[in-house]
């Protein structure tokens, strides 16, 4: 009997046993299903979530589809910006192309255009010999502005930066007021008069340099030169502005830094540290001496005439002044304006890699 008993409570244990092992194996089995399912859902919800704000989701969706999204999320940002975008399309994009289609057409203001395709671009370079005078002085007048006047704004708001802050704003005043005083540069007239009341010649002949009064402006040899000493002189206006407010956001800890990883002295704090750290102020400031230098044509002309002796001084935008307002040949004026757009775009585009090797 008490085998019996052994036998069977020995038999009952093993029963338990295998059904409470068969009981873990089995919640074990259900708890690791359940967390695969857990996560494979938080993986498919991270997906989607990313899908839906990242390029991935272009394989699910056309590209006008995907751009659309994009304007649903962000159509704050772009109410905000339209008043802009519009003015600028109907100021600047639609006559850049409307210039381009009446480069094309023989356009005079009284007739409708016919389109003549490339005939004013090969008139322009093959024949028009005072086109090619006024491009060499742009390229000279240029080369020599542009250069010379961003580095001489760079360097002058360099060392205004240094000073204390109300001599700075002294100062400031003093370098920009030049570009903000309307005919101021007559003054160089007065100094150069071609008679014996300009300074120059009046303190030349004072002190026997000379014996008869030098026609200053109305000299080829005087002309180039004096509009670019003007140039300059006028040439510390918003990008030079830009320039010292891009110096005031350096970040001072930055020098700091570079003093314990062997920054030596200023020249190498600018190169390294200040200009790649401004170089947004940098890009907007040689974008306006782009504009500046091609576009100067004013003020030789107020100093010179127009055309200047000989063409000494004649630019593109004399150029282009000539045939679209005095001779009303639209069509080869927008020809002359597409020239300089070009030449301009491309040298934007020259600045802009130069510039992304600041620092380097």
């Amino acid at each position: 009997m008490s085998q019996g008993n052994e036998s069977f409570g020995a038999r009952l244990v093993f029963c338990l046993k295998g059904i409470g092992t068969k009981c873990k194996s089995g919640a074990i089995s259900l708890i690791g299903k359940a967390k695969s399912l857990v996560k494979r859902k938080k993986t498919g919800d991270s997906q989607s979530g990313n899908n839906a704000s990242s390029p991935v989701s272009r394989t699910e969706m056309t590209r006008r589809q995907w751009i659309w999204n994009e304007m649903k999320k962000n159509k704050v940002a772009y109410f905000m910006v339209a008043p802009f975008m519009l003015l600028f399309f109907i100021f600047t994009v639609l006559p850049v192309i409307l210039s381009m289609v009446l480069s094309l057409t023989d356009f005079n203001m009284l007739q409708f255009p016919h389109f003549v395709g490339f005939d004013n671009f090969s008139r322009l370079l093959l024949n028009d010999e005072i086109f090619l005078i006024a491009a060499k002085n742009t390229l000279i007048f240029a080369a020599i502005t542009g250069p010379v006047s961003y580095i001489m704004a760079l360097l002058i708001a360099w060392f205004i930066n240094e000073l204390p802050p109300k001599l700075r704003a002294v100062v400031t005043l003093i370098f920009y007021a030049p570009s903000i005083s309307g005919s101021v540069y007559m003054v160089w007239q007065t100094f150069f008069s071609s008679d014996y009341y300009g300074w120059a010649n009046a303190f030349l002949i004072e002190f026997d340099f000379i014996s008869e009064p030098i026609l200053f402006f109305k000299d080829a040899d005087w002309v180039m030169p004096l509009c670019i000493v003007v140039a300059l002189w006028t040439s510390l206006g918003t990008a030079f502005l830009s320039f010292i407010a891009g110096l005031q956001t350096v970040d001072r800890s930055l020098y700091e830094a570079a003093a314990v990883d062997g920054i030596k002295n200023r020249w190498q704090e600018l190169w390294f540290i200040t200009l790649p750290t401004m170089r947004p102020q940098l890009m907007f400031g040689a974008v306006l001496s782009i504009t500046q230098s091609f576009g100067f044509g004013a003020i030789v002309t107020a100093l010179c005439g127009m055309p200047s002796v000989n063409y000494a001084a004649h630019t593109i935008m004399h150029h282009l002044d000539d045939y679209g307002g005095q001779r009303y040949e639209v069509g080869y004026a927008s020809a002359i304006a597409v020239i300089l757009f070009i030449i301009m775009i491309t040298c934007n585009m020259v600045i802009k890699k130069a510039l992304s090797k600041v620092g380097q």
